[in-house]
């Protein structure tokens, strides 16, 4: 925790900074900042970026720790179709789509509704799909010890759909497997036979 009261310390009174960087991007595009429709625009993107990255202020372990009980459960749990947004690191560009956790306890159990918020967190930060895939699984893991954990990510990425190969209906689909997910192929596939209806043809 230390380290994230830190990174709240040093943002502290950078927003107009970033709000005058927002204004010479403008000028270097060839726009006037001051003119009608951009003169509040330096103060809606300097919000908007800091939603999109507050993830860097949040604790995915503090996230979880209260929700965590006790529980003689041994059978999969799943929370499928977690909206997501994220923001590549390539470009600052978006990219988003639907998230599938599962997980099979070993003692404990997390409440469902920090599953989301879980993906939440780490998808509030610059990211990769691969990365942020492993990041979801990773934290679960470590939280609760399971017997195993999977996540699938599927996602629509701007940078590919504005920019570059301009493929509109390309889809990204990462999957992370941990414990019996990853070493007992018919507990991957029941997994994978419980999501798919939620997946997209």
């Amino acid at each position: 925790m230390e380290h994230l009261l830190t990174i709240k310390s040093a943002l502290g009174g950078k927003e107009k900074r970033l709000r005058d960087l927002i204004a010479e991007i403008l000028l270097l595009l060839g726009e006037d900042p001051r003119r009608e429709g951009l003169e509040k625009t330096p103060e809606r993107v300097e919000k908007a970026l800091a939603f999109f990255t507050e993830g860097y202020l949040q604790d995915p372990k503090q996230v979880l720790n209260d929700a965590l009980y006790p529980i003689k459960y041994q059978e999969m749990i799943i929370v499928r179709d977690i909206d997501f947004f994220s923001l590549c690191e390539h470009h600052l560009l978006p990219f988003f789509g639907r998230c599938h956790v599962a997980y099979i306890p070993d003692g404990q159990v997390i409440g469902l509704s920090k599953i989301p918020r879980l993906v939440e967190v780490f998808s509030r930060r610059l990211q990769v799909q691969e990365r942020l895939t492993c990041q979801i699984a990773e934290a679960i893991a470590e939280a609760i010890q399971p017997q195993g954990v999977a996540v699938v990510m599927e996602a629509q990425h701007l940078c590919m759909m504005m920019r570059g190969v301009e493929k509109q209906n390309a889809l990204a689909v990462t999957s992370s497997m941990l414990g019996v997910f990853q070493s007992d192929q018919k507990t991957r596939e029941e997994f994978i036979g419980l999501v798919k209806n939620g997946l997209r043809k």
